[in-house]
């Protein structure tokens, strides 16, 4: 299924299983917090206080994010005539600035871990809790991923995004601790702390650019609008087609384009032309916001010189 099929999802179907998915993100990252907590005591690793960190940026970040979707399936209103499907992008940036804080932090804590280096106790403890981690992760990635599929929200993404991240970072602290408390080298924790806040500000950097596609219109991948091009060609009477541009905005779709006619035909049969084209895209899109405009055939205007 393409971005766009995914993005035009009927909103009042899609708010409910992003809203559930953003409640599924809260109660991981919660669970995560408690039991990362109570092993970073136990263990005294600094690669499970840096997953630590970043889980407690994980409930911010998707605390952030429920309450940038509910705003974002919010219906349009007098003043928001688009809807409000920003909200998620601007979410997504928030996110973005939260995990490349937690990085920060690493950062310095394993810094100062090199420097001074500790070995790590309580070792099974410490790679039994990460490994609950990870399980409890890939539950959360896998149904996030679903919800993307029919929804294709982009603040679910920039979530479901850096929890996969979590999962490379989990299976690296178990390295870490493994490496640490079982060969004695104890530099080994700090330095995959290290690469842990390079990988979180690597999340935050793929997130943001995402985010900004969105905040800036950015067209509908190529693959869309050819498709999008060749339903509309496809409809009787149509005899070509441009200007056509697209964007999406959290889980709205937005798509306008030119058609020409024949000069010879009455208005009401444009319109019939019209209306087929615009019931033939819902179908394959529901809930796409459809724009068209009939020009009459040999009638020469300025084309969009971005045209494709």
């Amino acid at each position: 299924m393409s971005e766009l099929e995914r993005a035009a999802i009927d909103i009042r179907e899609a708010a409910p299983l992003m809203k559930r998915a953003a409640y599924a993100s809260l109660s991981v990252a919660a669970l995560l917090i408690a039991v990362k907590f109570a092993a970073g005591l136990y263990t005294d690793s600094v690669a499970i206080l840096s997953s630590l960190v970043d889980s407690g940026l994980d409930l911010m970040a998707s605390a952030i994010n429920l309450l940038a979707i509910r705003h974002s399936v919010t219906p349009p209103d007098r003043n928001h005539r688009f809807g409000h499907g920003k909200a998620e992008a601007l979410g997504s940036l928030m996110q973005g600035a939260v995990i490349t804080g937690s990085a920060a932090f690493v950062l310095m804590e394993a810094v100062q871990r090199l420097m001074s280096p500790e070995p790590v106790r309580n070792a099974q403890a410490g790679i039994l809790v990460m490994a609950f981690s990870i399980v409890a992760t890939i539950g959360l990635v896998t149904y996030q991923r679903r919800v993307i599929r029919r929804t294709g929200s982009t603040a679910v993404s920039a979530d479901s995004l850096h929890y996969t991240g979590d999962l490379l970072m989990n299976a690296s602290v178990i390295a870490a601790i493994v490496i640490s408390a079982y060969t004695g080298i104890r530099v080994a924790d700090p330095l995959f702390a290290i690469g842990i806040s390079g990988w979180l500000v690597w999340n935050a950097v793929s997130i943001v650019r995402l985010s900004f596609g969105v905040l800036m219109d950015r067209e509908l991948p190529d693959a869309d609008r050819t498709t999008i091009k060749q339903l509309v060609l496809a409809q009787p009477g149509v005899l070509s087609m441009h200007d056509l541009r697209s964007r999406s905005s959290g889980p709205n779709v937005f798509i306008q384009f030119h058609v020409e006619v024949d000069r010879q035909i009455s208005l009401l049969a444009a319109h019939a032309i019209l209306d087929s084209i615009e019931d033939e895209l819902l179908e394959r899109y529901p809930g796409a916001e459809v724009i068209i405009h009939a020009d009459p055939e040999g009638v020469v205007e300025r084309r969009d010189h971005f045209e494709r």
